[in-house]
């Protein structure tokens, strides 16, 4: 529930403060200069004026005194800074970052990848469908995009606008990064992207169809790299292992990049068996998000401040007004 505070409540204890200047401190004395004349009776008459003796000793009015009062009351209330409590806000920040390469080379482009359906579509086209609705129970996390081919490209940064890589997903296309596969680059520039995390938990999900024949670091010294870099690599394949050339999908490498980092291998060769996939990796690595909550804090400092501001002018006001309406005192 939101309520009043104060961040310093100890400064109330000034309040008695002026009571004790006053009580304690000597009386204010002004000297003025005033001119003797020998006719200062007569003058005195002429003006209907009642000359008095010594010293004069103005007294005071009861209006100065509580505006007094409560002019300092505002001002001890400004300096303890009041403040509006509000009701407590929850936020949650990543707890560990994703990044999710994707093989785009030409042999993505088979139409050898069964749907739920049991019609065949294209490799790429399938892994689309699954990873949007994995990318959908992602919410809260950091994730980036990284697709390879012949080179290895971040198609999305590290961010938790999950709506825009979800977008640029959709616009990959088969060829877009060239024909070959090079897994050992896709890691490495894995592994700078996580350079810029200050979490501890960093997860790698390398998706691929073939083997590594473009790289130009090998794919399980890049593995060692991210191992070092606590980088928890979980590959997945999605091709054929009785493929052709680079075609044929490197199971061996595959299961070496993930047991160099701790991770786990998946083979999956439709679209069901992807989705089980990804229901397995939630259940080994879940989402991780870590939640803070306060309570916002509103200064009201101004408020008071503003009201013994218009009390002094008006003080000052009216003091004045007195001033112009009361006879002048004279002394002997």
């Amino acid at each position: 529930m939101s309520g009043l505070s104060f961040a310093a409540p100890w400064v109330f204890l000034l309040i008695p403060l002026p009571l004790l200047v006053w009580r304690l401190a000597p009386p204010y004395r002004q000297r003025i200069d005033a001119l003797r004349v020998p006719f200062f009776q007569r003058i005195s008459e002429h003006l209907s004026l009642t000359p008095g003796s010594g010293s004069i000793v103005r007294g005071r009015s009861l209006w100065k005194l509580v505006l007094g009062v409560l002019t300092w009351l505002l001002i001890a209330t400004a300096l303890a800074r009041p403040e509006l409590e509000g009701e407590a806000v929850t936020l949650q920040k990543p707890a560990r970052d994703l990044i999710l390469a994707v093989d785009i080379s030409g042999s993505m482009d088979q139409t050898d990848f069964i749907d739920t359906d049991g019609s065949r579509q294209q490799r790429l086209a399938g892994v689309k469908g699954v990873l949007a609705e994995f990318l959908k129970g992602r919410e809260g996390e950091r994730v980036a995009l990284i697709v390879f081919g012949s080179k290895a490209f971040v198609q999305a940064p590290l961010t938790t606008d999950l709506e825009t890589v979800l977008e640029l997903l959709q616009q990959t296309e088969v060829g877009m990064a060239g024909p070959h596969t090079a897994l050992g680059d896709a890691i490495g520039l894995a592994i700078r992207q996580f350079e810029s995390s200050e979490v501890k938990q960093r997860l790698l999900i390398l998706l691929s169809d073939g083997s590594d024949t473009a790289s130009s670091m090998s794919p399980i010294n890049a593995a060692a790299i991210a191992a070092q870099r606590q980088v928890k690599i979980l590959t997945i394949g999605v091709g054929d292992p009785q493929g052709e050339s680079e075609n044929r999908l490197d199971e061996e490498t595959l299961k070496a990049i993930a047991e160099r980092t701790g991770g786990e291998f998946y083979f999956a060769n439709d679209q069901q068996a992807l989705a089980r996939v990804y229901r397995q990796i939630d259940a080994l690595a879940p989402k991780k998000v870590d939640s803070e909550t306060y309570r916002p804090h509103r200064n009201l400092s101004h408020w008071p401040l503003g009201i013994a501001l218009v009390l002094s002018l008006l003080g000052f006001a009216l003091h004045l007004l007195g001033q112009s309406r009361t006879p002048r005192e004279v002394t002997r």
